[in-house]
């Protein structure tokens, strides 16, 4: 495993943990990560999808215009399938939060 793979996996995790505490730029970036491919992860706008829209719940207008540009090239059924996601993922913080 080379360097820049090791740091590639760290950012997505210290992301992931920043997400998991709500953190709405980290959820962005993740947007940015799977939409793009950034970071050593695969596209998926599913992913990406979700994490735009749990960032822009956050509050973040820009990940809310990146949700809707990436909807442009999803079907009907991923996106009903990132927006499932996004519920599992703030239903899955509430009941860390209790």
């Amino acid at each position: 495993m080379g360097t820049s793979y090791k740091n590639a996996r760290f950012l997505i995790e210290s992301r992931m943990r920043d997400a998991a505490r709500g953190n709405p730029d980290a959820l962005y970036d993740l947007g940015i990560c799977y939409s793009t491919g950034a970071s050593g992860v695969d596209i998926d706008l599913i992913e990406a999808h979700k994490f735009f829209n749990l960032a822009a719940v956050a509050g973040l207008d820009c990940a809310a215009d990146a949700r809707a540009d990436i909807a442009e090239d999803m079907t009907a059924r991923e996106i009903s399938m990132a927006q499932a996601a996004a519920r599992a993922w703030l239903g899955s913080m509430q009941r860390r939060a209790a």
